[in-house]
């Protein structure tokens, strides 16, 4: 028997935001369980100007990573000209992290573009990207790519033991100019900072497992928060993509400055002079 003060819950799907006309085009929705026909569709690309002015140029990454093309990929910079920067990576340690990080990245930057930029074979690039990564320990310690499995596991180790430390990865974006104004191009610059913390019940053994996968191998620090070095990572404060070794929100800021025309170059040039000589007065 059932009581009367309560109704059924209705069976019906809830009501749709589509009209009529559209869920009658809409392909139907498999039951659930059943398996899904096709591949999934991808996302569309975004659409905004300066994206849609590089779709079909030639824009080069200064890197080999496939972490960072994969991260563009993202943002719909498909069409990559993979050019590494083959200068030694052997700035002073003394300089700070950030200096440091900076500094590496500009210099991969300037070195390819100026290889690049007279290419009459492959042409002239509308955009170069150089990054460089780079994990700091807690007494400002430089930690690049480990070069031993002594040397990953110590790495490791030391980082679980003595709690938080830094990721930074700076970005630097060159253009070249339509004018020829000195020096001929644009280039623009930014450093992102991550902290990570490893959690303290990552055992040695664990540790030494990861090593041997060998996924940190070619990684600064030493190992990969997109992959199973995950399983070390406790929590982090800042962009998780900072980390991977492209912060994208940071670069696509990069991309727009760096491709704006020479007239917009010239109006900021001319608010800041304006704006120094009020300080002045």
């Amino acid at each position: 028997m059932t009581d009367a003060k309560y109704e059924k819950a209705p069976q019906d799907a809830p009501p749709s935001y589509e009209t009529s006309e559209q869920q009658a085009t809409r392909p139907a929705i498999p039951p659930p369980g059943a398996p899904l026909k096709g591949p999934l569709r991808a996302p569309f690309p975004l659409d905004i100007p300066e994206l849609n002015f590089l779709r079909d140029k030639r824009v080069i990454l200064a890197s080999a990573s496939p972490r960072r093309k994969m991260l563009l990929a993202q943002i719909g910079l498909h069409n990559l000209d993979i050019v590494p920067s083959t200068v030694p990576e052997n700035l002073p340690k003394s300089l700070s992290p950030f200096e440091y990080v900076r500094a590496t990245a500009t210099q991969k930057a300037m070195t390819v573009y100026t290889q690049e930029i007279n290419n009459a074979e492959r042409g002239e690039p509308a955009l170069v990207l150089a990054a460089d990564t780079v994990v700091v320990g807690h007494l400002g310690d430089i930690f690049e790519k480990p070069r031993s499995e002594r040397e990953h596991i110590d790495m490791l180790k030391g980082l679980r033991d003595f709690g938080e430390h830094k990721v930074y990865t700076a970005v630097v974006a060159m253009a070249p100019l339509e004018s020829a104004r000195d020096p001929g191009y644009a280039l623009e610059t930014a450093v992102e900072e991550t902290t990570v913390k490893f959690s303290k019940d990552v055992s040695d053994d664990l540790i030494l497992a990861y090593v041997r996968t060998r996924e940190g191998a070619d990684k600064a620090g030493g190992y990969g928060i997109q992959g199973i070095g995950s399983i070390l990572v406790e929590r982090i404060d800042g962009t998780f993509d900072n980390v991977v070794g492209l912060p994208l929100r940071a670069t696509l800021n990069l991309i727009r400055d760096v491709l704006k025309s020479d007239e917009e170059l010239q109006d900021e040039a001319a608010e800041a002079e304006n704006d120094d000589e009020l300080v002045d007065l």
